[in-house]
């Protein structure tokens, strides 16, 4: 089932824990193999004075990691493998946790794609670094899906609405609008990515906050610049409904694009979406709240037709063409008033 190559190599050296995804045929897609090599390092290193910082980057110039490896989610929810779908995602949400409660710095080197699940293992760590190759997006709600990986905590918490505009448009945005949203915390032109990790072997993850000063700069004007007020405006509305009246209102080419976006999405996946959202942004939620509500929804959502049918229109047969069922939008509904 899984590729027997190694795909998750671990090394320590100068006090740091290197974690490199190497499964650049798959663009680093998140399997359990990987799920658990990298849980593994990270629990062994948690005690191991010989490692100061953890370090997690990809060999592939094309993505840090395109999101989990939802295909073998999808193959085994439709043979009625329900403990596998729920074992896959345990693992994930797990190790999400595990990253976001590290004792020890946490660096994710995101040159390339980070999609879905690649912010499942970037976002949750202390220093997320970008480049003008990184492309960010939480992707789901065109495949069926919603934003999980802790999606529901962290989207409501990044500057303005701007979460709730990414969670359910799926919009991939550049490294420079991560950082401007608080996705990414550094930018660091790509050149710089190989000199900037062997300062950090090199100092063995001490002065970190120097050695990160010395490589970041400061990002170009994003893509989001001249839309931060309509997106607060448009999706600071109290029903999905809503947001797609503010949008209509709003009118003008972005607006029309982003409603185009939307109404490609799977309509059960943009009601699920906002509804974790709303629920994660309430300011007693935590991390652990959101993910095991997610748990419970990835689980369920994973048996519906729209996430077969929305995976298979986008990575098995490539059509680009999913036909959802509007019908499941009032199963969806009834899983939030039980």
């Amino acid at each position: 089932m899984h590729d027997p190559v190694e795909t998750v190599r671990t090394a320590v050296s100068g006090g740091i824990g290197s974690l490199v995804l190497d499964r650049p045929g798959a663009l680093n897609a998140l399997d359990l193999r990987m799920v658990r090599g990298m849980r593994e390092a990270l629990d062994a290193w948690r005690a191991d004075d010989a490692v100061r910082a953890v370090v997690v980057r990809s060999t592939s110039p094309k993505a840090f990691c395109s999101g989990g490896d939802i295909r073998a989610v999808r193959e085994a929810a439709l043979r009625g493998d329900h403990a596998a779908v729920r074992e896959y995602f345990v693992s994930e949400y797990g190790l999400n946790a595990a990253i976001a409660a590290y004792p020890k710095p946490y660096v994710a080197l995101i040159d390339g794609y980070a999609l879905g699940g690649g912010l499942g293992i970037s976002v949750h760590g202390a220093v997320r670094v970008v480049t003008e190759r990184s492309g960010l997006a939480m992707p789901e709600t065109a495949i069926g899906f919603f934003p999980d990986i802790g999606a529901s905590y962290f989207l409501p918490r990044l500057r303005g609405r701007t979460g709730w505009y990414l969670g359910l448009t799926g919009r991939r945005i550049s490294g420079a609008a991560a950082v401007e949203c608080g996705l990414a915390t550094h930018y660091v032109h790509s050149v710089e990515f190989a000199a900037l990790e062997r300062e950090l072997t090199a100092t063995g993850g001490e002065r970190l906050t120097e050695v990160l000063g010395r490589h970041a700069t400061v990002p170009p004007a994003s893509e989001l610049a001249g839309h931060r007020e309509a997106i607060d405006r448009c999706f600071a509305a109290d029903s999905l409904n809503g947001v797609f009246e503010r949008l209509t209102a709003e009118g003008g080419d972005w607006a029309e694009e982003t409603l185009a976006e939307l109404r490609r999405a799977s309509p059960s996946a943009l009601h699920v979406t906002f509804e974790l959202l709303r629920r994660g942004a309430r300011p007693d939620a935590s991390l652990a709240d959101c993910l095991a509500l997610e748990l419970r929804t990835a689980c369920r959502t994973a048996a519906t037709h729209d996430f077969a049918e929305g995976v298979r229109a986008a990575l098995v047969d490539k059509d680009r063409r999913p036909t959802w069922d509007l019908a499941q939008l009032d199963t969806v509904r009834g899983w939030f008033e039980q």
